[in-house]
């Protein structure tokens, strides 16, 4: 006999949910195809010097390449209600919160509307994030 009752799922919990795991999946296909790039070729993107984080193309390729696909597999895992996806899921789009945040100077609209998308999908995950398996049951 389980101890925890049963409940219906919000249709609405269930699709904030899908949308965190779709939005994690095509950012992180996104990255991977940004990663190919600068694999295959080192020119793909402009060296500038003086920042803080200097690496050749090919290095910032592979970030964004095991990066992207450590997304893809988040955004999969959440749709199965795994809670480590999840976890993961909220961490990234915590780390792309902060990142917007430095971008606020630069592309303040933009990093405006990164940021609550970003807080959507923390919100989602961390409320909402196994309503998706309890319309498997």
């Amino acid at each position: 006999m389980s101890a925890q009752p049963s409940r219906e799922p919000s249709g609405w919990a269930v699709g904030w949910a899908m949308f965190a795991a779709i939005m994690l999946m095509v950012v992180g296909f996104f990255h991977i195809i940004a990663g190919i790039g600068g694999i295959a070729d080192d020119t793909v993107y402009v060296a500038v010097n003086k920042w803080v984080f200097e690496a050749d193309a090919s290095t910032w390729g592979w970030i964004h390449l095991l990066w992207g696909i450590v997304l893809v597999f988040c955004g999969v895992g959440i749709f199965t209600g795994n809670i480590f996806a999840r976890t993961v899921g909220v961490i990234a789009a915590g780390l792309s919160a902060l990142a917007a945040f430095a971008f606020l100077p630069y592309y303040p609209v933009w990093a405006v509307i990164i940021i609550a998308i970003d807080v959507a999908v923390i919100w989602a995950l961390t409320a909402h994030g196994r309503d998706i398996t309890l319309l498997d049951s």
